[in-house]
């Protein structure tokens, strides 16, 4: 994404759990209490990693100046039985809309869609336990505790995919963003050359009854979109989250239908989970038409295939759109396979062979690094006496 823009939906950066803290092996000191045995206390856990999902948030923006979110240390355990605090659990703010992925395997990890979700995504250790826990009949005065766990650490990337009721499908200066500014408030750039569109743009579609749904406009998809042409898939993972695709050809195309049939097949060569959801197509500046030759062209569009010839610079067309959109957005079918697909959305794992390709296309190949003094310990501080002895471990 270039430097100056706002919209961001792409982001790698470095997360850290935190560790646990040490148990104690302090042994209980008091005026007339010899032999007191031991008294230490446990380690605190250390704190988690979690996502969650924020409304407020549009993009990814604010991620991309804080590549490293780290969690707080458990404290060690003190004299008295005392635990130690624990960590400060870190949470990381995300669009509605984020997937993350592992940054080195290309793996699915989670996905945030709702408002005031929150996940977690790397677990704290758990502190160590006190000598207290060691004393037996046999070994009164056990002079080792546990450590606490290790932290767990992770690269992950973050995409967003834009949540919203229907998503444009189109070839560039398919009229796609001129649509948007007339049916919203949406002001999106608007000009005469291919690729004007560089980000998404959202916009709140009015309805009778003061009614409402969203619109989201892509840039503009080429033939091989899919293989990495054009914008490539930088875009396409936008329109996974839409409730229904909004097909738009230029009428002044020389076939209307193969060039729908080709949007069709990127689209479903990029995630064939998309081919379930409902289809509209809108056959645009169809005020360049005469009405005979519209009912030419509609003889061989898809009879299967709800269609509409609009004009958005000429207003024509658009209240039918409008109906028609609103009609298989609230038909049960929509409202079914809505369900059906968000229950069991299926995110595959990236391929390793161009997520490299993809985080350079996203300026995000830079390997992030770095070192902190704090977790450079004392190996002397873990030497335990009678270690041979201890039969306690963490799955007892």
């Amino acid at each position: 994404m270039a430097a100056e823009s706002n919209f961001v939906d792409y982001v790698k950066i470095c997360c850290r759990s935190g560790k646990g803290g040490r148990g104690s092996m302090h042994m209980h000191r008091a005026k007339y209490a010899p032999n007191g045995g031991p008294d230490g206390g446990d380690g605190g856990r250390g704190g988690h990693v979690y996502l969650r999902g924020n409304h407020n948030y549009w993009t990814l923006l604010h991620l991309r100046f804080e590549r490293h979110v780290f969690a707080g240390h458990g404290v060690n355990g003190g004299k008295s039985g005392s635990t130690g605090a624990d960590g400060e659990d870190r949470y990381i703010d995300v669009p509605c809309g984020t997937v993350v992925y592992d940054a080195e395997t290309g793996e699915y990890l989670c996905d945030v869609t709702e408002d005031g979700q929150v996940v977690m995504l790397l677990k704290g250790g758990r502190g160590g336990l006190g000598n207290k826990h060691f004393a037996t009949a046999t070994r009164q005065a056990p002079r080792f505790a546990q450590p606490g766990e290790p932290m767990q650490e992770r690269t992950v990337i973050m995409e967003l995919k834009l949540l919203a009721d229907v998503g444009l499908v189109g070839f560039p200066n398919a009229g796609k963003s001129t649509l948007l500014s007339a049916v919203s408030s949406a002001r999106p750039k608007i000009a005469g050359y291919p690729f004007t569109t560089m980000e998404p743009s959202l916009g709140i579609v009015s309805y009778r009854d003061n009614q409402s749904f969203v619109m989201a406009d892509i840039p503009g998809i080429i033939e091989g979109a899919s293989e990495g042409r054009g914008l490539g898939l930088r875009f396409l993972r936008h329109i996974e989250r839409n409730s229904l695709l909004l097909f738009m050809v230029p009428g002044d195309t020389d076939d209307i239908r193969k060039e729908y049939e080709i949007l069709l097949n990127e689209v479903a060569t990029f995630n064939p989970q998309l081919l379930d959801k409902q289809r509209v197509l809108a056959i645009t500046k169809s005020d360049l038409l005469d009405d005979e030759l519209v009912e030419l062209l509609s003889k061989d569009l898809p009879d299967d295939l709800p269609h509409v010839f609009i004009s958005a610079v000429a207003n024509k067309g658009i209240a039918q759109l409008k109906d028609i959109l609103w009609a298989a957005l609230n038909s049960e079918s929509n409202k079914l396979a809505a369900i059906s697909i968000q229950d069991a959305i299926i995110h595959t794992n990236k391929d390793l062979s161009h997520l490299q390709l993809e985080m350079e296309e996203e300026g995000e190949d830079e390997d992030i690094e770095f070192i902190d003094d704090a977790d450079i310990e004392d190996l002397e501080e873990f030497e335990y006496e009678d270690i041979e002895d201890q039969e306690e471990d963490w799955d007892e």
